[in-house]
């Protein structure tokens, strides 16, 4: 069986191409190749401001914190799932250079049966300390409260989401159209541990999670933990891997908190690139679904993005490789494999950004440079192979 056909049987898809379909006739907003849709400004009514408002959510990792909690009475990683649900919002108005102040809104739908109160609280404060915690570093975000639902019927475990916003001026926005022949290309590592993160940091982020559970843990769970699952997936896609949660790994965390690592955001180090290099920032990528592949839907005209350079993957990313078999390339298309930023610009600049991460403890580096194309594609140049999407 092929990966695309596991994916499509567990009822995901690594590139959405329904959902693009879906939008496809919507108004594209104030500037079409953005990484974000940008709006104008409806109720102040300026032209030099624009409004933005973005949602998105924890996804299926949310399964994961019932399942690792249920195993290990650790509460705790429900704090996480509420940082998954902020940073993937976030960090997706980063790349149009947006970094506040916001406001948040969180949506949560649970089944009360399996999900009591004091995990609900666990995720609303986790919320608001995250909050505080961002803010130390320049990051104002402000709580306007939510919606959580008992929806049973609808939800097998819980699902966590949140929507964010803010007004911003036009003339402070990224929108990818000044990317360009002879930009290098910086990503910013995904693992290690930040200066603003408690702990070690897995790199997997909020993307390719359905893959990375069924693929790694085992089959054990299915049976343990029917709801969480899909009744109709066929047997032989369901927990095919050898990993229990609990079990201990190379990092210093189980296989459980690897996969549970809260996604990192960047919004303290490109906050302070953009503070002293707007003028030199020609796009930023936001690595999330498409991995590698992300940067190809919003390249403003053909060219050609290489990435030679990449950091290599950490090791939850071989893990699922291992354990799964899966194509390099699909990997690469469906993870961020261990960076999950990238910023275009000049090489001047680049090495300057890579100081900053560092200021954060984040590794980074030049991975790659665009060049003149006929065509809009992204070449992967790996350890694994070399890889073209277009």
């Amino acid at each position: 069986m092929t990966d695309n056909n596991r994916y499509n049987q567990r009822g995901v898809s690594a590139q959405k191409e329904d959902v693009h379909r879906a939008v496809a006739k919507l108004d594209k907003g104030l500037f079409p190749n953005a990484f974000c849709k940008i709006y104008p400004d409806f109720w102040g009514g300026d032209d030099a401001y624009c409004n933005l408002m973005h949602a998105d959510g924890a996804g299926t990792k949310s399964i994961l914190a019932y399942m690792y909690w249920q195993e290990t009475g650790d509460i705790s990683v429900w704090k996480g799932i509420a940082i998954d649900a902020i940073v993937m919002n976030i960090d997706d108005l980063l790349c149009v250079g947006a970094t506040g102040p916001f406001t948040y809104s969180s949506t949560i739908g649970r089944n009360k049966h399996l999900v009591p109160g004091e995990v609900i609280s666990e995720i609303i404060n986790g919320t608001q300390e995250y909050f505080d915690t961002i803010s130390q570093y320049g990051i104002d975000i402000k709580f306007l409260g939510g919606e959580t639902a008992d929806v049973g019927d609808v939800v097998r475990t819980i699902i966590v989401d949140g929507t964010m916003a803010c007004r911003m001026p036009r003339q402070k926005l990224v929108t990818t159209e000044q990317m360009q022949e002879g930009d290098v290309v910086v990503s910013l590592a995904s693992y290690g541990q930040a200066t603003y993160e408690s702990e070690y940091n897995s790199g997997i982020g909020s993307n390719g999670l359905t893959s990375a559970r069924h693929e790694l843990l085992n089959k054990v769970y299915a049976e343990k933990y029917p709801e969480s699952v899909d009744p109709n997936l066929p047997p032989d896609v369901v927990y095919n891997g050898k990993y229990r949660l609990t079990d201990l790994t190379d990092t210093p965390l189980d296989v459980g908190k690897m996969i549970l690592s809260p996604t990192r955001t960047y919004a303290p180090v490109v906050l302070k690139v953009l503070q002293q290099h707007f003028d030199k920032i020609h796009g930023i990528i936001h690595c999330s679904g498409g991995g590698q592949s992300k940067c190809l839907h919003y390249l403003p005209k053909p060219l050609r993005v290489v990435k030679n350079n990449l950091l290599p993957p950490p090791p939850l990313f071989k893990m699922i490789q291992e354990s799964a078999g899966t194509d390099w390339k699909e990997m690469y298309q469906v993870f961020n494999m261990g960076q999950r930023l990238e910023i275009f610009t000049d090489k001047e600049t680049a090495a300057s950004i890579v100081d900053i991460a560092s200021e954060f403890g984040i590794e980074a580096q030049i991975s790659g440079q665009v060049d003149a194309s006929n065509k809009k594609e992204v070449v992967i140049d790996s350890p694994y192979g070399s890889f073209i999407y277009s």
